[in-house]
């Protein structure tokens, strides 16, 4: 296989070569920043691209630790929040106990690859300090390059990362194999499970083993909810006291991304918000330090806002939420939300700023509010749609550009198809829809 999607057999000739070609790779690393040739020595194309997501994003290969982002009393209160802080005991279970005499670690991260459990033999616990491979720091592609962790995140699938095709050097003693969490219910990704040690972390049966922990602990987490539903509709106060233990089974979310009223869900219940209370979730969702009542109506009302109205709107929002959740229900002086709530459209500049434009356009479901005329909405919605753009244009494969072109949004952009065109093989089948494209919008621009 000319370009595998996962490193040869440990051990074999075909590892060693890989190696080697990796190793002068490093030596080029400089021609990233003009763009890497298809052919250069040999890389696996998801490792080539990685590599350049990498370059792209300012990774220095030469800093041999990754940044810390969470320490001590935050990284505690984090974990403890956690949705995947209840299926860590399958996880211990399963990977942890049987690594600790083996040469591995496992590792368990956030969907942004902050690192949040790491466990497994304590000699390696101590040789991988040496390179912050540790609770709470970051390892996603845009902190420390390729590596299983933050590539499986970056690209939403299981990776398997050996040696020197780390893109940082400090790394390439080790190899990893990498597979994201999915949330049971929405789908979304809530983290990545990871093995790291010597070469045997890469091999099959690893891959095999980790996703199908992955799986089990999905599974475990669907059951906790369910579990928690029926005890919550047999007696109500049973969520407060499974939420004051520190549990978090769910991610508390807004959907805003295609629609013209938002779904809020918090602990797991979900409600469709009327259009005034979406604009009003969404613009506090982008301003967590609080709004005061002057600046919350001048980005939610076009003209002059009236505070008697927006007090008004606000007494109807704190009703709905009060059913919903009780320790949601937003504060005044300023306007706040007491409790953390994830927008999609704050999901998708978190993928773009880590390079992850492919789980950024998935999560895209159109424009934020697309109705909405509030200001704040439209600023939000023209900065998400913006940088989506402009991240797919700079460093879009042709089928994520394409995909980008079916929404309404794009309906006329020639911009797009162009670039499309300028990276599709000139005997490739696709041209024809996008050359028949270019002249429906030249046709209907002109009628």
């Amino acid at each position: 296989m000319r370009n595998p999607v996962h490193p040869p057999v440990p051990g074999s000739d075909a590892a060693e070569l890989l190696q080697k070609r990796a190793l002068t790779g490093h030596e080029r690393l400089d021609s990233l920043r003009l763009g890497m040739p298809e052919d250069i020595v040999g890389l696996r194309r998801l490792v080539r691209e990685s590599w350049q997501r990498s370059a792209t994003l300012q990774a220095n290969p030469d800093v041999a630790e990754a940044p810390l982002a969470m320490d001590g009393d935050e990284l505690e209160e984090y974990r403890r929040q956690h949705p995947l802080a209840t299926i860590m005991p399958v996880i211990k279970k399963l990977l942890v106990q049987p690594s600790h005499d083996s040469g591995l670690l496992v590792a368990v991260g956030d969907d942004v690859g902050r690192l949040l459990w790491v466990d497994g033999d304590p000699v390696m616990q101590r040789r991988a300090e040496g390179m912050m491979f540790v609770a709470g720091a970051d390892w996603s592609e845009a902190s420390v390059g390729t590596s299983a962790p933050g590539t499986a995140l970056a690209l939403d699938r299981s990776i398997q990362i050996s040696g020197a095709e780390h893109f940082k050097r400090s790394v390439h003693p080790w190899s990893c194999t990498a597979v994201p969490f999915h949330d049971p219910d929405s789908g979304a990704v809530l983290g990545v499970v990871d093995i790291t040690g010597t070469e045997t972390a890469v091999a099959a049966h690893t891959l095999s083993l980790v996703e199908a922990t992955v799986a089990a602990a999905q599974a475990q987490l669907r059951i906790e909810r369910l579990t928690l539903a029926a005890a919550v509709k047999d007696k109500p106060r049973r969520r407060s006291a499974a939420a004051a233990s520190g549990h978090a089974l769910y991610r508390n979310s807004l959907q805003l991304l295609g629609r013209d009223q938002a779904l809020l869900s918090i602990n797991g219940r979900t409600v469709s918000l009327s259009a005034r209370h979406s604009e009003i979730l969404a613009i506090l969702s982008n301003h967590p330090a609080g709004l005061s009542a002057e600046d919350l109506c001048n980005q939610l009302y076009p003209g002059d806002g009236s505070a008697v109205t927006l007090r008004a709107e606000m007494v109807r929002l704190r009703k709905v939420m009060q059913e919903l959740s009780p320790e949601a229900v937003p504060e005044s002086r300023p306007y706040r939300l007491p409790v953390e709530l994830l927008p999609d459209s704050g999901q998708v500049l978190s993928c773009l700023q880590r390079g992850a434009h492919r789980i950024a356009l998935e999560i895209y479901k159109g424009g934020l509010l697309p109705r909405s005329v509030a200001p704040g909405v439209v600023q939000l919605r023209e900065r998400v749609s913006h940088l989506l753009r402009e991240a797919l244009l700079s460093d879009g494969s042709v089928d994520s550009l394409l995909k980008y072109a079916e929404l309404p949004e794009a309906k006329y952009d020639v911009d797009l198809r162009l670039a499309v065109l300028k990276l599709l093989p000139p005997r490739s089948p696709k041209r024809a829809a996008v050359v028949a494209d270019l002249e429906r919008i030249e046709t209907e621009m002109t009628e």
